[in-house]
């Protein structure tokens, strides 16, 4: 729900494996808005029912992992406790990198439970699709289920019964939550809390995935038939001026990872699906690619050497000198050559085989810089 984990719209960087270092020196693992909810909430209760905050404090984490955090801020007054935790996202490009997490705890009346609230800076949610209903705050199953572990252990510990009210928020949540995809996905007035082991690998694609996922699931919740993967603004602003009357929530912060669309919706389906993107981007999808990152993929001259007709004279030199897919495009289009059709159509041929036997209909637009359509399949 959201991108965090990190919450990230800038684009990722690479794959775990492929960015365990920098230059020779290993990345720094950092930890999540749930991780750091749960440290704060564990450390109000406990100033709340012992009168004194532990500080750092320890939490588990769902694979048996015990970090502890140090507090930021802390007190006690009028009956609740407030502790706060500075995230520390790691080397992971994360919006919500040294944001304060806090708690705000309060004892409720016996057999009301444990309750969760959205404070300031922490979203609630307003679409169904998502993991958590409507009219619920963001916080998300996993980063509940391990406030709700510290907070049944420390109140058994001190005989009482665990009805308590957690208040979650972010510092400066709301204005973090404007870099974020939360708005499109129905989650207003903050950032989500999130994370499901608690750890945020640096550069790690998971997180973007999942919010992908997680904006099909609210497109198929609210009923729509077609939804629009783009690589980036451009083509998202060129679906857009095609398909004016869909809502943004049609449109899926796809990035680079074209699998993480095509294989999601193999098994929970919309009946049709625009993907957009640029020639460079689209040439990598054609190749069969689904991961279109330049550190992980590359735009293979010969492959487009094929698709411009073939190899011998000045046209092979050329091209195979060629700097970047764009200066193939424009050496295509001086000789009168179409690339971007072919481009567009294997495309769309990669996108058919990824999506398998699923009842999806598919269509690519190859845009260029400026954001036109230079070509359409499907």
């Amino acid at each position: 729900m959201g991108i965090d984990g990190g919450q990230r719209r800038t684009r990722a960087g690479g794959s775990d494996a492929a960015a365990a270092t920098r230059e020779g020196v290993p990345l720094r693992r950092g930890w999540t808005t749930g991780a750091c909810a749960t440290a704060a909430t564990k450390a109000a209760l406990a100033a709340l029912l012992s009168g004194a905050f532990p500080d750092p404090v320890e939490i588990v984490l769902p694979k048996g992992e015990r970090p502890a955090f140090p507090l930021a801020r802390a007190h006690v007054a009028g009956g609740e406790a407030f502790a706060a935790i500075v995230k520390d996202a790691g080397d992971d490009p994360d919006v919500t990198h040294l944001a304060e997490v806090g708690a705000r705890v309060r004892l409720g009346a016996p057999g009301t439970g444990i309750v969760f609230r959205a404070g300031p800076g922490v979203g609630t949610v307003t679409r169904p699709g998502l993991p958590i209903p409507p009219g619920e705050p963001a916080i998300n199953p996993v980063p509940r289920a391990l406030m709700r572990a510290e907070v049944e252990a420390l109140c058994a510990a001190h005989g009482v019964s665990p009805d308590v009210e957690i208040v979650i928020e972010v510092a400066d949540g709301e204005r973090l939550a404007e870099r974020t995809w939360n708005g499109r996905l129905g989650i207003l007035g903050g950032l989500s809390i999130l994370g499901t082991t608690g750890i945020v690998h640096p550069f790690s694609c998971s997180a973007w995935i999942h919010s992908i996922h997680r904006g099909i699931d609210v497109a198929r919740a609210s009923g729509l038939g077609h939804v629009v993967g783009a690589t980036g603004s451009a083509s998202e602003d060129a679906a857009r001026r095609r398909y004016p009357d869909l809502p943004d929530i049609a449109y899926l912060d796809m990035g680079d990872f074209a699998g993480g669309v095509l294989k999601y919706l193999r098994r929970h389906p919309v009946p049709r699906l625009t993907l957009a993107g640029g020639f460079a981007k689209f040439t990598k999808l054609a190749q069969g690619a689904l991961d279109l990152h330049s550190g992980r993929s590359q735009v293979d001259l010969r492959f487009l050497l094929g698709l411009a007709g073939g190899a011998g004279g000045d046209l092979e030199a050329a091209v195979l000198g060629a700097n970047t897919a764009k200066e193939v495009l424009d050496l295509a289009r001086a000789r009168g050559i179409d690339l971007a059709a072919p481009v567009a159509a294997r495309a769309r041929d990669t996108a058919r085989e990824a999506l398998g036997d699923a009842a999806v209909g598919v269509e690519v637009l190859v845009t260029d810089r400026a954001g036109r359509v230079i070509a359409h399949a499907g």
